[in-house]
This record gives C-alpha cells, structure tokens and sequence, in this order.
C-alpha cells in the first residue's frame, strides 16, 4: 500500500480546524512489503506475494519494488481494483493512528491468489499479518499453512488486532504449524486478555508454537521455546520518532538471522537491532539502509 504520514499529530488539533504539521509526506508500506524491502536491504533474496490495482498507486509501488530488488513476479494486478492508500496519523510519542479503506487491495489478497505460488516458493515463507485481510479465514490460514509446512518449508506467521472479536483460543488450530510467531505485547494480549508477556508467551508455546516471539517495544522481546523463555533485550539510547513498521523490521531482521544460521537467540538480537533503526526514522523502512549498520547495531544490545 501507501501510506499517507502526518507528524508530528495532535488527536485534539483537528477540533480545531486546519493545523500545521512538521511534515506530511508519501510512503509505501504494508505488513509484506515492509519485510520484503528490508530483507532485500539485508542482502536477502525474496520475493513478494501479494495483490495491488491497475491504477497509479499500483504503478508506484511496482516501481518502488523493482527499485528496491524486490521480485514482483508474484504481485498480482487486478483491473477495478483500487490500490490501497492509508493516511498514518503519527503522534509525538511515536505512536499511530491509521485510517483505511476497507474495500482496497489490502483487504483482497486471497487463499487463491497464493496457492499456485507455492510450489516455487522460498524455504522460509512469512504470512505477514493474520487478520489483514477478511479473505483468509481461520479455517484457510489452517489450510494455507498446512501445504506450506507439508512443502518441508519453515514458517513464520505475524498478527495484527483481530478485527471479529477473535480470541486466543480460535488460533489454536494454526499454532502447530508455527515454527515462529512474533505477535507484540499489545496483539497477543487482544488475544488472551492476559497482561503479562511472560505468561503470554508460556501460553504460545503450550499451544505449540515452536517459537514464540512477544515484542515488548522499548524492552526488547520475548522468546520462548520449549526450553524455556529468554529476555532479548533492544538497542539502548534510541530515540523513538515513529513506530510504523517497527514490528515488520524486527521480523525482516529476524528471518535475516535464521537464514544466515544464527541462533534462535542471535536472530532476535538481529531483529531489535533492525527495529532500532526503524523507529529513528519516519516512515516503515526508511531507517534501514544496510546489514552493516544493523550488525553495528547489534554490538550495542546488552
């Protein structure tokens, strides 16, 4: 998609009538797209699977893939279809606020448009986000993630704030196929209703998650296994301008660790580090620029 960025916003201004901002200016993003570029930034090859518009903004973000070395062999164009522009309202905390069209390519991507891509796809495959689009019901997210795993692929599944009242308890059905889930504190507590990371993440992997990964923001994350639960602390001394895509760094950073070997441990660490530089920066991948100055950031973590 493209998002729209307003910063610094003040909830309370627009009662007022017109205010002036410190900038206002045009970004692309969306959950796929972010990990896609950043991984490419790494170093990484990947391709993108995904759904936009035969309409300009479609236009821009093919342009913006290829310039990025992104493939876009699987980046369906869909005649009628109007591609997705999201305005991010971003608050002087760092924090957003979006507004959306529901009826766009975001919300289109479908069971269909993926199934025929599979069989060449990469052996890491990332489902960026459950609940991004009404298209993939639970019941077809089981069905997706069933043939990749049979495919001998791994996993990694993200999550944004379900949009039907759903529970922890309607994803037990996906949580075995996960070899990796990196939902943030504020997601999987939507989920659970508990508060507490360190119990959230015992629940993951009890349901049978692999590897279950809660980013808490400033404090890191959280990563669990069946051996237990470790503490990954981020990068210190961060000055946080906007969170957009801070989430989609830290698992384009991660997936860049598992495909170079690292550890469980040491990827987590890559992913803070890549979210550290995202949160300087407005926009969702502006502040990455290479694996260099993500690997200077990981010398910094504790």
């Amino acid at each position: 998609m493209i998002d729209i960025l307003a910063a610094p916003f003040d909830p309370d201004a627009l009662a007022k009538g017109k205010r002036d901002v410190d900038q206002i200016r045009m970004s692309f993003g969306g959950d796929a797209l972010n990990e896609s570029v950043v991984l490419s930034r790494l170093g990484k090859k990947v391709q993108l699977i995904s759904k936009i518009g035969a309409d300009e903004a479609g236009r821009s973000i093919r342009k913006h893939l290829e310039k990025e070395k992104v493939s876009t062999k699987n980046v369906i164009v869909q005649q009628g279809l109007n591609t997705s522009v999201n305005i991010a309202l971003v608050e002087a905390d760092g924090e957003r606020r979006f507004l959306t069209d529901p009826h766009s390519s975001q919300r289109k991507l479908a069971l269909e448009d993926v199934l025929p891509m599979l069989d060449e796809s990469a052996p890491i495959v990332s489902f960026a986000s459950i609940f991004i689009s009404p298209c993939f019901s639970i019941e077809k997210i089981k069905d997706l993630f069933s043939r990749i795993k049979a495919a001998g692929k791994t996993l990694m599944s993200d999550v944004t704030r379900p949009k039907n009242g759903e529970t922890f308890d309607d994803l037990k059905v996906l949580f075995p196929y996960m070899d990796f889930f990196v939902p943030n504190d504020e997601e999987i507590f939507l989920l659970t209703g508990e508060k507490d990371p360190y119990k959230n993440v015992q629940m993951l992997v009890d349901a049978g998650v692999k590897t279950a990964v809660v980013k808490i923001g400033k404090d890191g994350c959280l990563v669990g296994t069946k051996e237990g639960i470790t503490h990954v602390y981020a990068v210190p001394g961060i000055t946080c301008v906007d969170t957009t895509g801070a989430g989609d760094t830290f698992a384009a950073g991660f997936i860049a660790g598992l495909i170079e070997g690292r550890s469980i441990r040491d990827c987590a660490r890559f992913g803070c580090a890549a979210a550290s530089c995202s949160v300087e920066q407005v926009g969702a991948t502006d502040g990455v620029r290479s694996l260099e100055q993500v690997m200077e950031r990981c010398k910094k973590i504790p």
